[in-house]
């Protein structure tokens, strides 16, 4: 099982918490649902420059709180806080909520700084995908993430890649790994991420598993 499923669902609730924590009535789950999706989408992609590595949302009755993880926090907090204001400004205005109204939800944004960004599957995936997109070789891209990954205290890494490699005619898969992963143990901390790289010849999927080591249940 633990071979076929996402390994953050997967030890979802034993080991991890949801990444978006609020309750809701059924008439509203999906109006509040989608809007995690499309604000989470929003930061990923407005925070690039920053190492986004994951986005939690909290709600409460009157607030949310956005907690942003990033490598670089200078780039998200701007000079003087300016970023964050400018920031906070966007969120209200994709959630649809009015400065005058003094019964509107407050918005709390949070920076927390990634210390090793080589231990989050996100950032590493998003280095592969910067280096294919600028066509680097990717055996390269690939053996320097996991050495990475590896100096950085990973006690196992594996990278794989699904698509036109190289700007093959007919799409593959490689896979490439060092140390172990063992995906079937609920004990393991292990940190999963996936991403699409468009390169000229088209798209490369890349799949990205950290092993930190076991936590207890």
């Amino acid at each position: 099982m633990g071979k076929k499923v996402n390994p953050f669902g997967f030890r979802l609730g034993s080991l991890y918490t949801w990444k978006s924590r609020w309750y809701a009535k059924k008439q509203d789950y999906k109006t509040l649902l989608l809007q995690d999706i499309k604000l989470r989408e929003f930061l990923m992609e407005k925070l690039q420059s920053a190492g986004v590595a994951k986005v939690e949302i909290e709600r409460s009755i009157k607030k949310i709180t956005v907690y942003i993880y990033v490598s670089r926090p200078g780039v998200v907090i701007g000079r003087g806080g300016k970023g964050l204001e400018d920031l906070n400004k966007e969120i209200r205005k994709r959630l649809d909520i009015k400065d005058d109204d003094k019964n509107a939800m407050k918005i709390d944004i949070k920076v927390e700084e990634v210390k090793v960004p080589e231990l989050h599957a996100q950032l590493v995936a998003a280095q592969i995908v910067n280096q294919l997109i600028r066509r680097y070789p990717h055996r390269r891209a690939v053996n320097q993430a996991l050495d990475k990954s590896m100096d950085a205290g990973a006690k196992g890494i594996k990278v794989q890649l699904s698509g036109r490699i190289d700007g093959a005619e007919i799409g593959r898969s490689e896979k490439y790994w060092k140390g172990s992963i063992p995906t079937q143990t609920l004990r393991s901390d292990i940190d999963y991420a996936e991403m699409p790289a468009l390169t000229r010849s088209g798209y490369i999927g890349i799949k990205v598993w950290i092993y930190k080591g076991e936590k207890q249940i």
